[in-house]
This record gives C-alpha cells, sequence and structure tokens, in this order.
C-alpha cells in the first residue's frame, strides 16, 4: 500500500482531541487577541485545520512578533535556528505571567 505524505502524517496521537473536548471549539478561542512581543504556547486545535501550523510545533512556545491578517507571525527557536510560524489564534494561548 502507498505511503500517505500529507500534513497530518503520524499525528494520530497527537492530533487528538480527549473525550470531554470533542466537537467545535468556543467562539471565544478565535477572538483571542495577542500584542506583539508577547510569548505565546502553541497548542494545536485538530478541529479547526485553516491556519494550523505545522504539528512538529506543538507544545513549543514563541514569540508574537506581528499580526497579519486573522493571524499571527510566532518566532520560535527550532534548535539553533529561528522559525517564523504564521498560526490563527485558535492555535495559540498567552503565557501565564509569572
Amino acid at each position: 500500500m502507498p505511503r500517505s505524505h500529507g500534513e497530518r502524517r503520524k499525528t494520530r496521537y497527537k492530533l487528538k482531541k480527549s473525550i470531554r473536548e470533542r466537537g467545535i471549539a468556543p467562539v471565544s478561542h478565535a477572538i483571542r487577541s495577542f500584542e506583539s512581543g508577547q510569548r505565546v504556547h502553541i497548542d494545536l486545535d485538530p478541529s479547526v485545520q485553516k491556519g494550523m501550523p505545522n504539528p512538529k510545533f506543538h507544545g513549543r512556545t514563541g514569540t508574537v512578533v506581528e499580526q497579519r491578517g486573522n493571524a499571527y507571525v510566532v518566532k520560535v527557536t527550532d534548535g539553533n535556528a529561528v522559525k517564523t510560524i504564521i498560526a490563527r489564534p485558535q492555535h495559540l494561548k498567552a503565557q501565564k505571567q509569572i
């Protein structure tokens, strides 16, 4: 059988919601707003495919650089490289201030 090379390959458990989280996300997740320079966690919401970053960035923390349309540009370090990710607010969570 030929191998699938889609965007969601090898994400059977990573992009699975728990039984109590199933269904569509609330509207409040879509209208979140972040400021430039704010630290955010990348937490993918599998019920929203639009504006979803690559699953390898799930669980990473980055800094918001700018807003681009409905999405945000986030800088994340990947080893020694600095990557730029474009993600919608459904896939971002504000980091708590200590």
